[in-house]
């Protein structure tokens, strides 16, 4: 699932992100959670998220059960 709509996101998912010093090259970081910064209902870039250790990028994969992992 992909991380450009704000109805699909909640507190405590784990998620794949692109943190702003990675957007060139699209490196993902993997997190749960914690805030959702975005108030838009959608975002083509993807839903802007606080992860639990702090950090701060755009969703670009949301992990929806354990087989995805």
């Amino acid at each position: 699932m992909d991380g450009t709509k704000r109805s699909s996101i909640s507190p405590g998912l784990r998620v794949d992100i692109v943190l702003k010093q990675d957007q060139r090259t699209g490196k993902l970081t993997n997190g749960i959670v914690k805030d959702i910064l975005t108030n838009s209902p959608n975002h083509p870039h993807g839903i802007k998220v606080r992860l639990q250790d702090g950090q701060v990028g755009r969703v670009k994969k949301i992990y929806t059960n354990n087989a995805d992992t």
